[in-house]
Formats: C-alpha cells, structure tokens, sequence
C-alpha cells in the first residue's frame, strides 16, 4: 500500500474516533434530556462510552505524534477491548428485549402490559425487592400519576390517549380489574372486581401508592427499559462497524507497509511530522 493511503489512513483515523465520541456523548446526553430524574441514570453508561472512547482516541493522537509504538500499541489493545464489550452488550441487549410486547384492550388505545411476558432477566432486576424501592420512590417523586389528570380533563380523553408503559402500568389499575374511573387519576374502588389479579387490590387512589407495587407496573418499566436499550443496541451496532472499520484499516495499512511493529512506526513517523509541520511526505 501507497503512503498516501499511508498518511491519509492515519491522519483521518484518530479524528474520526473522537468524532465518533462526541457523537454518543450527544447520544447520551439526548437521552437523559428526553427523560425524568428517574430513568436518567440508565443513560450513564452511553454518556460514559463516549468519554473512554475519546479518551482512547487522544492516547492514540498522542502516540502517533510522540512517535510512542508504546502509546499506539495501548490504543490498538484498548479500542480492540472496547470494541468486544460493546459487542457483547449489543447481543445481550437483543437477547433480553427479545420477548414482551403490549396487550390492547377494546376502547381503549393505550397499551398494558404483563411481567411475564419479559425475560427472566427483567424478572429478576424488577422482583428484587432493594431496586424496587429504589426505583418506585423515584416514580413517585417524578409526579408522573398526579400529571394525568391535568394532561386528560375527561375520560373520554384517557382512552383516547397514548399513555407511554408506566404511565398504563403504575398510574392505573388493570382494565381486567373493572373500577370505574371517575378522573384520569382517580377510580371507584367500591366496584367489587372478581378478577383474580392480585394488582387489582393492590391499587389504591393514594399518590404514593397508587398502582406502584404492582406487576403491571413493573412491566410498564420493564418495557420502558426494553425500548431504550434496544435503541442503545442499535446505535451500538453503527458505532461497532464504524469502530471495527478504523481498526482494520490502520492494521492492515500498517501490516501492508512494513509488518505490524515497523508499520507503527512508520504511523509515528508520518502523523510526527504531520503534527510539526504541513509539508507533504515524499511519496515513496
């Protein structure tokens, strides 16, 4: 291979990375500004993958500039490291969301929602009694339930309405239960329901109880969760053949040149001299 291609290969590679980076940092930024203080910490993660990834990418400019094998062997290793995590978590992201899906109910638009319909890894993260607590008080603080009947002045409009998984899962008893809904928040419990679904009795009109033990709701959040993470998984995916791309081209550049060792050295050379001057490389 040329060393044009040489030059133009390494020159471009650790930019793009760090614009990858900036990219799912927006990404996670984005996601944490489209959701309440409850879910926002499950955008963390996306947020902090972008930071490593720029982080990487700068100790992959600072080797070639250096001309540090050192430095440009580090972040070979570490963007290879970084590129099978996110592999992984891709396919097991699919794997989980896989299964659970809404159920509609006749006059209403809205889907509910059942906890075991999801995998048993979401049984297990949501039936955990500590994380329940944790993310039920978080619920209640976020109002969400006490919004309702502000959004929707009649019933006819709760119907009507697409109310997102945890709104149809906490704030609500299940339709099978049979209450009678008087406002968007409130039902007549005095119904004697004959369901045999234990949230039925476990929903209550009270702000802070709401139908916020129930399974219902912890499939409305199982759903929530679904959701994000398979938008994450594909977004994981662009970002992995993009990075993988950048990879295999500075590998095969450089294992076309001279042999692995001697083609990162001669990255060294050429990005050195980039960095210290704009005069273009003699073409060999």
């Amino acid at each position: 291979m040329g060393m044009g291609t040489s030059t133009f290969v390494i020159r471009w590679v650790n930019l793009l990375t760090m614009l990858l980076a900036v990219a799912v940092i927006i990404f996670g930024v984005w996601m944490s500004t489209h959701n309440d203080g409850c879910r926002r910490s499950l955008t963390f993660p996306v947020i902090a993958l972008g930071g490593f990834i720029f982080l990487i990418s700068i100790i992959g400019f600072l080797g070639a500039c250096k001309r540090s094998v050192a430095l440009l062997w580090i972040y070979l290793a570490v963007l290879l490291i970084v590129l099978i995590a996110i592999l992984v978590f891709t396919v097991l992201a699919f794997i989980v969301t896989n299964n659970g899906s809404g159920h509609t109910n006749p006059g209403l638009r809205y889907k509910e929602y059942k906890l075991n319909d999801y995998s048993s890894w979401f049984l297990k993260q949501l039936n955990n009694t500590s994380n329940w607590i944790r993310l039920k008080s978080c619920l209640v603080k976020s109002e969400q339930c006490r919004k309702l009947s502000k959004k929707y002045k009649t019933i006819k409009q709760l119907k009507s309405a697409e109310l997102t998984p945890i709104e149809a899962g906490c704030c609500r008893p299940p339709s099978e239960c049979g209450y009678p809904a008087v406002n968007a928040s409130y039902y007549d419990l005095s119904f004697h329901s004959i369901s045999s679904n234990k949230d039925c009795k476990l929903y209550k009109n009270l702000r802070t109880i709401k139908c916020y033990n129930c399974d219902s709701c912890k499939a409305g959040v199982a759903q929530y969760m679904k959701t994000e993470w398979r938008l994450v998984a594909i977004f994981n995916v662009v970002l992995f053949v993009v990075l993988i791309s950048s990879l295999l081209s500075t590998r095969f550049d450089s294992e076309q040149s001279f042999g692995l060792l001697n083609g990162l050295v001669q990255i060294s050379n050429i990005t050195f001299k980039d960095c210290q001057t704009t005069t273009v490389p003699k073409q060999f």
